[in-house]
């Protein structure tokens, strides 16, 4: 622990050490002892002295917040060491005091590695005492935190039908108490794909009707389609026929908008009077994800996802850590946190599959981060991933899934997709998440098909995109206790989880 401005830090696996300029307020964090730079908690202009770690250092240059300060003098091709790891090699020396970036600074990673199994796990205490949110109770046990009708096209040529069926059922919501909303999810997929795109295609939708946010669902066809209606029936199994319903536009004689008002109407009858209900947090289950990273992600808003993550793991509850390749330089961590060989066998497959998928396609493995995340402080896909990996915490791997494949096991999960915000969010959701947290130095107003709740890593973004973000993790280095914060959001999530509406969801992004 360490004191900053009257406020107390504790980080998942991280130690800060004080680095402040005399008579002023701190203007630097070092994460870990063994790092050679520190980042800057605000913009700090050329010409200042910080004593550090009895070090007089001198900005030689503007370094801006979120990006990182040379300690010492680093020499041309020695690593930059930050949270206490290797995030790459220096192009060019970078004397004390010089700013370290993605200009002058390269990955250390290439090709596919081998991994041995080396155990390092963490025993997360049950909770003393189970929590409750107000969710929404199935029939076939499960728990949603939305009571929402929802219409799903198995193709995109259909996409009018459904945009046209939920239009004209808006206006007869109100008759239905119990529902909270109709959306449709138009998309351009379900013909003209070929072989595995296909099947994952039909394994996202066919996920989305058993989702339990969704009050019921209806499927919308056309016909002709590659994702033909009987087989995508299959594929779905068994459902709540009262609640889940199916349409092929080319068989129906006249106005197939009409005929999907019938059906819609169906189903919210067997709806109108769902009520919430407490729900033990043990059943929430939620997607972990960030997006528009900064050099902050890794202080303020990931390891707060890490620390909610084990809370809601002893409370009997799973969360789902995804982005393969943002685990790319920091997989041997959650290799180590595997709660078996077999766990640790299929993380391998995780990482170096989608590695090889990249090579196959002559694409370069790691060109990554983004200009955004260069822009906000990260300069290599180490130090990305360094960040990303702490929205997990300290919790062992139960399982891995592959793209497209439901939760099955409680506790903290794997799931292989890619790191676009869209792509992995849907997946997240697709793999019965009812919620995905979503931590953001950059900002960004998307939700996928569950609530989407956007953590800002710095409270400037927080300030100037407030119909963005709904909670700001920023405060933790403006001088909040951690403690404080993180009561704070689990208060946030459970209200999400019990009904209060995320900002992407009063905006209509879904």
């Amino acid at each position: 622990h360490f004191e900053l401005v009257n406020c107390h830090f504790e980080l998942v696996n991280c130690h800060f050490e004080l680095v402040e300029k005399s008579n002023v307020m701190a203007e630097f964090i070092k994460i870990n002892p063994a790092d050679n730079v520190a980042v800057a908690i605000k913009d700090v202009e050329a010409g200042g002295i910080f004593d550090i770690e009895g070090v007089r250092i001198s900005t030689l240059v503007k370094i801006p917040a979120g990006h990182k300060m040379a300690l010492r003098d680093i020499s041309e091709g020695e690593d930059v060491i930050k949270y206490g790891f290797p995030i790459g090699h220096l192009l060019t020396d970078v004397p004390q005091g010089g700013l370290v970036d993605h200009t002058n600074i390269k990955t250390n990673l290439e090709g596919l590695l081998e991994y041995s199994y080396q155990p390092d796990l963490t025993h997360i205490e049950p909770a003393a005492e189970q929590l409750y949110f107000q969710g929404y109770r199935r029939a076939d046990g499960r728990a949603g935190i939305r009571n929402e009708l929802w219409i799903i096209p198995t193709v995109g040529c259909v996409n009018g039908v459904v945009q046209n069926i939920r239009k004209q059922f808006e206006a007869e919501l109100q008759q239905y108490p119990g529902i909270e909303k109709v959306i449709a999810f138009p998309h351009n997929y379900g013909c003209s794909q070929l072989g595995d795109d296909h099947e994952n295609t039909r394994k996202i939708l066919a996920d989305m009707v058993h989702h339990p946010n969704a009050a019921g669902v209806l499927v919308v066809a056309l016909g002709c389609e590659n994702n033909q209606l009987g087989a995508f029936r299959e594929l779905v199994g068994e459902v709540d026929e009262t609640r889940v319903k199916f349409m092929e536009s080319q068989k129906i004689k006249g106005d197939e908008v009409e005929y999907g008002l019938g059906l819609l109407r169906e189903i919210a009858m067997a709806a109108k009077d769902d009520k919430r209900e407490p729900v033990p947090v043990s059943e929430l289950k939620v997607g972990l994800k960030c997006g528009g990273s900064d050099g902050f992600s890794g202080i303020t808003a990931n390891p707060l996802l890490g620390r909610f993550s084990d809370w809601i793991v002893a409370q009997g509850g799973t969360t789902v850590l995804t982005e393969v390749p943002e685990m790319f330089g920091a997989e041997t961590i959650l290799m180590s946190r595997c709660q078996d060989e077999a766990t640790f066998d299929r993380t391998v497959h995780l990482i170096n599959d989608f590695k090889a998928y990249f090579m196959k396609n002559d694409q370069p493995v790691y060109e990554n981060p983004s200009p955004g995340n260069k822009a906000g402080g990260i300069s290599t896909l180490e130090e990305k991933s360094l960040g990303c990996t702490q929205k997990s915490g300290n919790s062992t791997v139960r399982d891995v899934l592959l793209y497209g494949d439901r939760l099955k096991t409680k506790g903290l999960n794997l799931l292989s997709a890619p790191g676009n915000d869209l792509v992995a969010s849907t997946a997240l959701a697709a793999a019965g998440c009812q919620i995905v947290l979503f931590t953001t130095g950059r900002g960004t107003p998307f939700g996928t098909f569950v609530p989407t709740a956007k953590i800002s890593t710095n409270s400037t973004l927080a300030a100037s995109k407030p119909l963005w973000i709904d909670f700001n993790a920023g405060e933790i280095v403006d001088g909040r206790p951690v403690a404080e914060v993180d009561e704070a959001f689990i208060d946030f999530v459970l209200s999400v989880a019990s009904g209060a509406p995320t900002n992407n969801e009063k905006s209509g992004y879904s």
